[in-house]
């Protein structure tokens, strides 16, 4: 110890080491831990001397006062000076030793931050959910077992990723916490699944900021919110040119029940021709590369197909092709035309060629043509 502490090297003085070392009063020897951490961490140590250092933290981890052990995890929270056993063993401590290391240092894995949220109770949990940063291995296990404080405070953080099945379980477990809903709703981002699941649940209030920091139109969240949800999810597929994800809204409907031929026609005579492949594709098994191949051979022999292994009506495969000849003959005259305008045509050609569609259809599309001749100006761009 004499080697590595002298005046020269750490301005550590003879009282500083005997305070540390002998004194029976815990106030002074947290006093001399505190100084002792704070210039090893700031000084540039040898190997050997970086090995003598960490000896005197482990013998500091042992002492029995535990304003001793703060000391010491408050001055090393954020250094990889603390040994990776050390930091478990203060991650174990009381509270007040264990949450400044949970919360900043650098040494765990995400195995021990998972480890430490499974087993450490709600402190703990809270003091993980605060670090800088987390992988959505670590909130996941947060989503899953942690209390709804962590919850809160990780989904807060825009650098603590998640995964969607982790925000999922975020709001099955606190599905009527409005809290919850702030939070994520206040994300940089979110997966249009959980959008979806959010304008359902949350509050007028809440819902209206959904619709300014997501990207959802204002018609989408009422529709949703007055249960005309197959037009509301399909005015969520208009924006899924600003998600670049139909992908995940197939799949989100598929699993929960709501993709059906209805939906996909009027998907289709929209213009979202994306969402209509990837709709297909979920429902019939087939990969997405396989499917667009299928959607686009230019016989109708790959379509059918396709069509047929969805599951979908044999009675609406006519309607269907119709729609698919407008999308591709619409697509190939359109050049430059805005999106908007693009909708508006390919509405009106499949109403001249479709009239035999289910009724509901038909009504609804009409709507929607009336609606697009009426507007100002045009929607962002169709899939």
């Amino acid at each position: 110890m004499n080697a590595l502490f002298t005046p020269q090297r750490m301005a550590l003085t003879e009282s500083d080491i005997e305070r540390l070392v002998r004194s029976d009063n815990a106030d002074d020897r947290a006093v001399a831990t505190h100084k002792v951490c704070r210039l090893m961490e700031r000084r540039a140590l040898s190997e050997s001397e970086r090995a003598a250092a960490q000896d005197i933290v482990r013998m500091l981890a042992q002492d029995a006062a535990e304003l001793v052990r703060r000391a010491l995890a408050v001055t090393l929270r954020a250094s990889d000076l603390l040994p990776h056993d050390v930091a478990l063993k203060l991650a174990q401590d009381a509270v007040s030793v264990a949450a400044p290391v949970i919360s900043h240092s650098p040494l765990f894995s995400d195995a021990d931050l998972t480890e430490i949220v499974r087993s450490g109770g709600p402190a703990r949990q809270i003091a993980v959910a605060r670090r800088d940063s987390l992988s959505e291995t670590v909130t996941s296990a947060l989503a899953e077992v942690a209390v709804e404080e962590a919850v809160v405070i990780a989904c807060a953080n825009d650098n603590a990723r998640f995964s969607e099945s982790g925000m999922g379980r975020v709001l099955d477990r606190f599905g009527e916490s409005e809290v919850v809903h702030s939070v994520l709703i206040h994300r940089a981002s979110l997966p249009v699944s959980v959008s979806e699941r959010l304008i359902h649940i949350v509050s007028g209030a809440l819902r209206e900021q959904l619709v300014a920091q997501h990207a959802i139109s204002p018609e989408t969240a009422l529709e949703i919110a007055t249960a005309t949800q197959e037009r509301a999810t399909l005015d969520l597929a208009d924006q899924t040119g600003r998600h670049r994800d139909p992908e995940a809204l197939a799949k989100h409907l598929a699993a929960n029940g709501r993709l059906n031929a209805s939906l996909l026609l009027r998907a289709l005579v929209r213009g979202h021709m994306s969402f209509f492949e990837h709709g297909l594709a979920e429902l019939s098994g087939v990969p997405h590369a396989r499917t667009w191949l299928m959607v686009h051979d230019a016989g109708a022999l790959g379509l059918r197909a396709i069509y047929d292994r969805a599951g979908l009506p044999a009675r609406l495969f006519p309607t269907f092709r119709i729609a698919v000849d407008a999308w591709r003959a619409l697509t190939s005259e359109a050049g430059d035309m805005d999106s908007g305008r693009f909708q508006t045509l390919l509405i009106e050609r499949f109403l001249t060629q479709a009239p035999y569609a289910p009724r509901e259809d038909l009504i609804y599309l009409y709507e929607r043509l009336d609606r697009r001749l009426s507007a100002q100006s045009p929607l962002p761009k169709a899939a």
